[in-house]
């Protein structure tokens, strides 16, 4: 891992974690209110990039044990997919919430940082496919929770969630299947690029490679 690395991921979970904390005090002394704050895909992806950040960032300083690749990937699919739901300017964050450096950071900033992290330091063991399914996990956890909580109180995090909109429910569950073709597309993007950058970096290490990598380069 370059040097340089560790104390970068402290830097930027720092400065997301600062954003979140600024916009969650507007939020918790505004009309949202906390629970609605915390019902933002955007707001709950950014927070688990924080803990992998600054954890992944305590680990490298101190020689610690990396955070696992498969809780890295799914931290990334969540960032990543986020960010570009918000560049095509289909989930809107309220208005109530944006602060616009909060938004460029919780948007824009951190979904790159995210998926430049996983290039540089790819995962040490390889990703299995039965591993970057399990990144689907928390995306239809939430939709579940998005979905019943809306029903419950009226109210929807997102617009393509709500179906009092136009056509109704018809139109909600084509969107949950356009983004979680989306999920399912760049999961398997990143699984594929941590892999092949990790199966390159172990063959130009000095090192012998660790784990499943290990295994297929003896046989």
């Amino acid at each position: 891992m370059h040097r340089w690395l560790a104390p970068t991921r402290i830097a930027f979970g720092l400065l997301a974690a600062v954003a979140l904390g600024v916009a969650g005090h507007r939020a918790a002394t505004g009309a949202t209110g906390v629970v609605d704050f915390f019902s933002y895909f955007t707001n709950l992806s950014v927070m688990a990039a924080v803990v992998v950040l600054l954890a992944g960032g305590w680990a490298g300083l101190t020689g610690r044990r990396p955070v696992p690749g498969p809780v890295r990937g799914a931290v990334v699919l969540c960032t990543t997919v986020t960010g570009l739901v918000y560049g095509l300017e289909v989930a809107v964050y309220p208005v109530a919430l944006m602060i616009p450096w909060v938004g460029h950071v919780l948007h824009q900033v951190m979904p790159l940082v995210m998926l430049a992290d996983w290039l540089l330091d790819p995962p040490q063991r390889r990703i299995r496919p039965v591993q970057a399914v399990g990144w689907l996990a928390f995306p239809f956890l939430y939709l579940a929770y998005a979905l019943l909580r809306g029903w419950a109180v009226g109210w929807y995090p997102y617009v393509f969630l709500d179906p009092s909109r136009p056509c109704g429910y018809g139109r909600v569950a084509g969107a949950c299947f356009v983004t979680t073709l989306g999920f399912v597309l760049v999961g398997a993007a990143l699984m594929w690029a941590g892999n092949t950058l990790g199966d390159r970096r172990a063959a130009g290490s000095d090192t012998p490679p660790r784990g499943r990598r290990a295994h297929a380069r003896t046989t």
